[in-house]
């Protein structure tokens, strides 16, 4: 971006009325576009706990992941921040491909890791999501919190009301979240507020990264 530009995007950061918010939110999009056409691979977006530490199995097996996924000629999509996002980038980084990170601006500071190769920084969650959703070819959604579990959340009710085109979302680590599957079908299908086949259709379970590679390698339409 030119610093003309980069000016104008920073002096709409500092403007505090509700009428201009709509204006720094136009151009932290555009901000965010311009980047990510830049990448001409196709990636996969991998989220996680940012709580996730180097000496833990879901850390080295993220950066796996990310390794086999550069391997197959994806690249990847975190979030940018520590725990398995770092993971992500480092395994994708040190394998040669594409590591992208979108990188959130919270009250408690956390800094993008080292591993981003390609970086675009959001003060709004919704625009952020959004560039996940436009750059992703597939998700996969190792164990994390509440951030992950929205994350989630939101690519299944966009592909359940056809709103994103069809990819696949990965859910890796049965005994992590078959919990939740659980709770999906016993209480959401049982009550008739979800169908057991749009579960069946959308989501699929992994156990190890090779298995998420042949599912994104199968499924994946590009």
């Amino acid at each position: 971006m030119s610093e003309f530009r980069q000016n104008i995007v920073d002096d709409l950061r500092h403007t505090s009325t509700e009428s201009w918010r709509v204006l720094r939110i136009m151009a932290e999009m555009a901000q965010a576009l311009d980047e990510l056409n830049t990448v001409k691979t196709n990636c996969i977006s991998i989220f996680g706990s940012a709580r996730t530490t180097a000496d833990m199995q879901e850390y080295q097996a993220a950066e796996k992941l990310a390794r086999l996924l550069v391997q197959a000629n994806f690249g990847v999509i975190t979030g940018g921040g520590p725990g398995i996002m770092e993971a992500a980038n480092k395994g994708a980084c040190e394998a040669g491909g594409e590591s992208v990170g979108l990188h959130i601006h919270l009250p408690q500071e956390q800094a993008c890791n080292k591993y981003v190769k390609t970086r675009c920084d959001f003060r709004y969650f919704f625009v952020r999501k959004f560039m996940f959703i436009k750059y992703s070819m597939g998700y996969v959604v190792m164990p994390g919190g509440m951030g992950t579990v929205d994350e989630f959340s939101e690519a299944f009710v966009l592909a359940q009301t056809g709103r994103a085109r069809a990819f696949p979302i990965i859910l890796y680590d049965s005994t992590y979240w078959n919990g939740l599957l659980e709770w999906m079908r016993k209480g959401m299908v049982t009550g008739g507020y979800v169908r057991e086949s749009e579960i069946d259709r959308l989501v699929s379970l992994c156990d190890t990264p090779e298995e998420v590679v042949a599912l994104v390698c199968r499924t994946v339409i590009l």
